[in-house]
Parts: C-alpha cells; structure tokens; sequence
C-alpha cells in the first residue's frame, strides 16, 4: 500500500484565535502541510524499497526535535514579521526580524517558541521556565495497526499559541544527567489551551 498524504481540516483552525506578530491562521496551516507532505515524500520513497516508514523507526524524542525543526523552518519561511533565532540552540525558536542584531540571540522574548509533543492537551516539558509565548503542537503516530504499510499518517490534533510566565511553570526535579526541566503547571495549561489554533474533533481532548 503507497504512502498516505496527510492534508490539515480547515473547519478545524479557530477563527477567534489571538495571533501575535503579525501570525495568521495560514502560516500554522501551511507550516502543518509542509510536514506533511515532507512525510508523504520520503515514506514513499521508502515503502518502494521495502523499508520502514520514518513514523516507525525514528525514537520518539528525536522526532519531537525534527518536528519542532521542521514547523520553525515552514513558519519562519511564510510568516510575515517572524525568521528563524540564527544564535545556535537559542531562545525562542522564531524571532522577530530586525529586533536583534543578524537575528540572533541566546536568550531573548520577541518571538515565538516552537514545541512539540505526543500528549494530548499539550502539556510539555522546557528546560526552563520563561516569560514567552510558546507554540505547542500535538501530534499522532500510528505505530499498532497492522499490517504496518496500512498505518495512518503522522497527524497533528492540536496546535496552541500560548503568552506564559515564569510563574506559569513548575520545576521538575533533576534527572539522572543533572537536568532540570519545567512544566506548565494546572493554570499555566489552562491558559495555553485558552488560546488554541487548531483542535480535531476526531481526537479526543483534555480540555
């Protein structure tokens, strides 16, 4: 069975959303189709040759670091007032264009983070807790039915644009490697759902 192309619900983007920096609903749907169609690419080149897709073999974190790669680039590339943060592993992902010197910055709070994640309602974990507006996406992979070329294509169910605070955050204790990350806690959530961009009604939802 060849590929599936994924394509975004249109009926499901949320006409009352606040969108900062000049963002539409349009750069989050193209951005989505973007990867979609990246997916549909490569999955087909894959399944002519026998292989797996790249839904199945790829570990789940660096997928969420590729997604979160791949929707910075499409939105930065469609977006009116946002380019990629050029500063190597900097804060936030999107910045906007002009207010730091060569677009780079280590650590600053024009923009817009890019998260992504597999659980439902959004709730995921930064490596620190920041004043910033933080995009979170949901997505889906089949990776039970079978047989597996008949699995559906990565989706993504949910998409949020949240503004948090610092205070918006809970600390998770260190890990083994002396990490330490934070998570929105209950009310940081809460206001992260309040403004959501993109809901499928076909996937279950927390809030």
């Amino acid at each position: 069975m060849p590929a599936e192309r994924n394509r975004p619900k249109r009926d499901c983007f949320n006409p009352n959303a606040n969108l900062p920096f000049q963002l539409r609903l349009e750069d989050f749907e193209i951005a989505m189709q973007d990867v979609y169609d990246l997916f549909y690419d490569v999955n087909t080149g894959l399944l002519e040759k026998g292989l797996e897709r790249l839904d199945d073999f790829v570990r789940p974190a660096i997928m969420s670091g590729l997604l979160s790669d791949l929707l910075t680039a499409s939105i930065a590339k469609h977006s009116r007032a946002l380019t990629q943060n050029e500063y190597f592993n900097g804060h936030p992902d999107l910045l906007v264009k002009g207010i730091y010197p060569n677009d780079a910055v280590k650590a600053g709070s024009e923009g817009v983070e890019i998260k992504t994640t597999r659980k439902v309602g959004g709730a995921v974990d930064t490596h620190g807790a920041r004043n910033q507006w933080m995009a979170v996406f949901v997505y889906n992979i089949d990776i039970e039915s079978e047989p597996a070329r008949q699995r559906r294509p990565l989706s993504f169910s949910e998409v949020y644009l949240g503004q948090v605070t610092i205070e918006d955050f809970r600390r998770n204790p260190r890990g083994e490697l002396g990490t330490r990350t934070a998570t929105l806690h209950r009310e940081g959530i809460l206001k992260l759902r309040s403004n959501w961009i993109y809901k499928d009604p076909a996937t279950p939802s927390t809030t």
